[in-house]
């Protein structure tokens, strides 16, 4: 592991084995695989799936809502359920890998994704789909941290190109997800959107048993933190119910809500016995070692502000669109498509630059580019409203692609034994500072009278919070040169 005293450019030294039974890293394992872009392939195609999903079904809300003759309201619990299963399962999953191996964890995810998948194109009513779409949060965020103990494993000293590459496919998927979703509710309806899951799913489960090993060994002993991941799951689940109702109705604390304050403070202390428990217990769930410990509790805080910024930009940015400048919604979405192109640009130069230059000037570029990007969005259009706010979108995708990829990185080298939990905990983050900052936005437009010009000024807050991340940039250990 690397100490937090290592100044800028140098090479920390190699990662020790582990000698402890329970609650220590493994070994990483040095030298490239035969096979491994196979491997490559089978995971990637897994994760893909997981994250075309959690955007497909939102162009189908309508014609769930008319079929199951439900309101859009219920409808739209299958995205947020999933969002939530996701956030749940990132770092429980990842620390399970870390304990069975990458591999059991990785199939075990990808079965119950396609049984998941199958119950929900069967579903009779929206509580079967929801139900369905729950599971298949919570076994697709195992997906992510599972793949990618599974890609660093396989491909040694090239890890950190290889978890670069790997880190664009979870967006990629956000952009053809409500494409393809589209395209299947216009053709074949919206049950083909879960339907489709059930050849890939199968395939992948025969692939991954034929082609995936685990290239290292598993713990002595294998216990599961059942009290941790308890405690977990329920402060997550009360935390996010407690800001999405503030998020729908801001004076509910006001108004003395028992929903909304019982679920806060239930999330509260269910943090604090978290904490507690994480702090007496070496090998918690999630130990403190990866909350705070050798710089991560600066990088936890870094992907909070990430998730700010990039995780919930296809929720607000769309709605500013629309309610300032008055596009339509498809214009509004084509913003998404310049911020990927953007990404495109640069994440790739991200990946090959990491080596020579460290992974902090190009977390600190990438994130000078969103704050500039924010900024653009915050001021009057010059010229056409479509054009300036493409441009906008198309600043915050460079600045994405650079940031992204070396931000991943950065929190891996300060646990490289422990690919699969830090990736988990990245997530878990990040979704946690997307949700949060839409729940906050839509509270604050809910009272506003010109929601429009509100936004512009919550886009100058968000700039603000993204420079942040340059002065904590700098209190993360720099590395140049292969693993």
């Amino acid at each position: 592991m690397l100490a937090g005293r290592h100044t800028l450019g140098a090479v920390p030294p190699a990662p020790q084995p582990a000698t402890a039974p329970t609650g220590t890293a493994h070994p990483a394992v040095d030298v490239p695989t035969r096979g491994r872009w196979s491997v490559f392939a089978v995971v990637a195609i897994g994760l893909l799936m997981a994250s075309m999903d959690q955007t497909a079904v939102a162009t189908a809300l309508p014609t769930i809502g008319r079929e199951l003759d439900v309101p859009l309201a219920w409808g739209s619990w299958t995205i947020t359920v999933y969002a939530l299963g996701q956030i749940v399962a990132l770092p429980v999953a990842g620390r399970l890998a870390e304990q069975f191996g990458p591999k059991r964890v990785f199939l075990v995810a990808i079965a119950a994704f396609t049984v998941a998948s199958l119950v929900c194109g069967l579903a009779a009513n929206v509580g079967m789909l929801i139900a369905a779409r729950a599971v298949q949060g919570l076994v697709g965020g195992a997906i992510l941290p599972s793949a990618s103990g599974i890609v660093a494993d396989r491909f040694g000293r090239d890890r950190d190109r290889a978890l670069g590459l790997f880190s664009s496919v979870f967006p990629l998927g956000a952009i053809v997800g409500p494409i393809l979703g589209g395209v299947l509710v216009t053709y074949s309806g919206w049950r083909s959107i879960f339907l489709i899951n059930l050849l890939p799913g199968i395939l992948l489960c025969g692939l991954g048993l034929w082609l995936i090993t685990d290239l290292r060994e598993r713990s002595a002993r294998q216990q599961v933190d059942v009290l941790g991941i308890a405690l977990l799951t329920t402060g997550f689940l009360t935390g996010m119910a407690g800001v999405t109702l503030l998020g729908t109705d801001p004076g509910r604390i006001a108004a003395g809500d028992p929903a909304t304050i019982g679920a806060l403070l239930l999330a509260v202390l269910a943090a604090v016995l978290f904490l507690r428990h994480a702090r007496r217990r070496p090998d918690a769930v999630v130990p403190m070692r990866l909350l705070r410990g050798q710089g991560m509790g600066t990088m936890n805080a870094i992907n909070v502000l990430f998730g700010v910024g990039v995780v919930g930009f296809s929720a607000l940015v769309p709605l500013y669109a629309e309610q300032r400048y008055g596009l339509v919604p498809l214009a509004a979405a084509t913003l998404l498509t310049a911020r990927a192109v953007g990404m495109m640009c640069t994440s790739g130069l991200s990946v090959l630059l990491l080596r020579r230059l460290g992974h902090r000037p190009l977390v600190v570029i990438g994130f000078l580019l969103l704050v500039a990007g924010f900024v653009l969005f915050a001021m009057p259009a010059v010229g056409p409203p479509q054009v300036w706010l493409t441009l906008a979108a198309g600043v915050t995708g460079l600045g994405v692609g650079l940031a992204s990829p070396a931000a991943n990185n950065a929190s891996l080298h300060l646990v490289p034994g422990e690919v699969a939990a830090s990736t988990g905990l990245r997530g878990m983050f990040r979704q946690t500072g997307g949700i949060v900052a839409i729940s906050v936005t839509t509270a604050i437009l809910t009272t506003s009278t010109d929601p429009g010009h509100t936004q512009a000024w919550i886009f100058v807050g968000v700039a603000v919070l993204l420079a942040v991340v340059v002065p904590l940039a700098f209190r993360v250990p720099n590395h140049r040169g292969a693993w």
